[in-house]
């Protein structure tokens, strides 16, 4: 979404056309057919459905292969749970909190609640001045990154948290972690992007965010019963790369859509979208080669999404050349992550939502700040002076921030989630598995 939103100018031409005189009745619809285009409507409205094709059947997928066999119904059941009550949160106070119009730095106020005030002639602005789009669109669009983003996180302690606790925790997370630094990054009056950081799609706001979130939470929640003893791979490699190629065909309306237009900024997301992805795939499937004497299907859809996480933020700044150094960078690192660090530590990230989504949404938004000078191919540096150092440590300071928020929140959220409902089900019923046990279910019947 890159520095999105300009709210006062879009107040200003709201205000604009309010004030036409009305016995010029034509003169406010002529205006909006200048200013929207029914191709930048078309294609955020496609966008918005790929975003949701992420999520759902994506995400549910790629991490339900990844699981048990006896837990894959409970992972599909909290992904489409999940960003069902996102959905709902979103409308009602979500989107205002996030870009509700405060000169907050933090929070977007109380402006929007329940949706106050839009309708179907408000708009939205774009990157380009005078042309917006419909603002039931944009909130559509947001909603779909509201209700994937906590999604992700249930992937660090799949397989024994409750189905309470999980969507306890996603409401609060979503409160106080997700519309803060949604808002501090993307909108005009927000922390972050005042400092002139680059985050075009969510490498700040999504990845960075849910993975220390899940970080936190699989430290917390400790251990699945048996790791390192029981047989704990994946059951169906198979779903794991279907879930992981509707990420990535997903991924489009998640990153080009977040150009707002259907111009050749959209384009450029759109190629670096690939290239990165497809760099970090190979990437990671070399580096097992190497290290392991073969390359696994695992692997590559791990690096797939390596891939896609890295160029997040960094899609509609960087050059081709640079997508494809970022995603083998990031898919390099990552495995590090997930190879040696995690079992260095001893933590029981089951789907490795940190490693990859945390880790590598970090080297993407630190990345951008080097990729995206003219000199590296890149479009341009944010920050005034133009310097890639300075450029650079703007990144990392909103690291710096979204680290820190989150994980001192997340940490919070999960002991009150305790002691309301307890995080963890009885260790009897994560032996028998979840799906029986939290949801009366089985995904396979035999």
């Amino acid at each position: 979404m890159k520095n999105l939103l300009k709210l006062s100018a879009l107040a200003a031409a709201a205000a604009a056309l309010a004030a036409v005189p009305a016995l010029a009745q034509d003169a406010p619809a002529e205006a909006a057919a200048e200013i929207m285009d029914k191709g930048d409507v078309s294609w955020m409205m496609t966008s918005t459905v790929l975003v949701l094709f992420m999520t759902v059947p994506g995400l549910a997928l790629f991490y339900g292969g990844l699981v048990r066999t006896k837990n894959m119904l409970s992972v599909l059941m909290q992904t489409t749970a999940i960003a069902a009550m996102m959905m709902v949160i979103w409308v009602i106070y979500g989107y205002s909190f996030a870009f509700g119009g405060s000169s907050s730095p933090f929070w977007g106020g109380l402006g929007k609640l329940f949706l106050s005030g839009v309708t179907v002639e408000s708009t939205s602005a774009t990157f380009s001045d005078g042309i917006v789009i419909p603002e039931y669109l944009f909130i559509a669009f947001q909603m779909t990154f509201a209700a994937i983003t906590p999604a992700l996180i249930i992937g660090a302690f799949a397989e024994r948290i409750k189905f309470s606790a999980v969507l306890l925790f996603s409401a609060l997370w979503g409160t106080f972690c997700y519309f803060p630094v949604a808002h501090m990054v993307w909108d005009g009056a927000g922390l972050i992007f005042n400092w002139g950081a680059i985050d075009f799609a969510g490498g700040t706001v999504v990845h960075i965010n849910a993975g220390v979130a899940a970080l936190v939470g699989a430290i917390v929640i400790g251990p699945r019963i048996g790791l390192g003893k029981d047989m704990m791979a994946p059951h169906s490699m198979t779903l794991t790369l279907v879930g992981a190629g509707m990420l990535w065909v997903g991924w489009f309306g998640f990153n080009v859509g977040s150009n707002l237009e259907a111009t050749a900024g959209a384009t450029l997301a759109m190629i670096n979208t690939f290239l990165a992805t497809a760099a970090a795939a190979l990437a990671w499937a070399a580096v097992e080669a190497m290290t392991r004497g073969k390359a696994s299907m695992l692997g590559v859809a791990s690096g797939i999404v390596a891939g896609l996480v890295a160029i997040t933020p960094a899609c509609g700044t960087i050059g081709p050349m640079g997508a494809l150094v970022l995603g083998v960078i990031a898919s390099v690192i990552c495995y590090f992550f997930v190879a040696v660090v995690k079992t260095k530590f001893g933590y029981d990230d089951s789907l490795d939502v940190f490693g990859i989504h945390g880790v590598g949404g970090i080297v993407g938004a630190i990345g951008v700040g080097f990729l995206s000078a003219p000199s590296m191919g890149g479009t341009g540096l944010f920050v005034e002076s133009g310097s890639v150092i300075e450029q650079v440590m703007v990144q990392i300071k909103a690291v710096g921030v979204t680290v820190i928020w989150t994980g001192v929140i997340s940490f919070i959220l999960f002991k009150l989630v305790d002691m309301i409902v307890g995080l963890r089900v009885p260790a009897d019923d994560e032996r028998q598995g979840l799906d029986q046990t939290s949801h009366g279910e089985s995904a396979y019947h035999y």
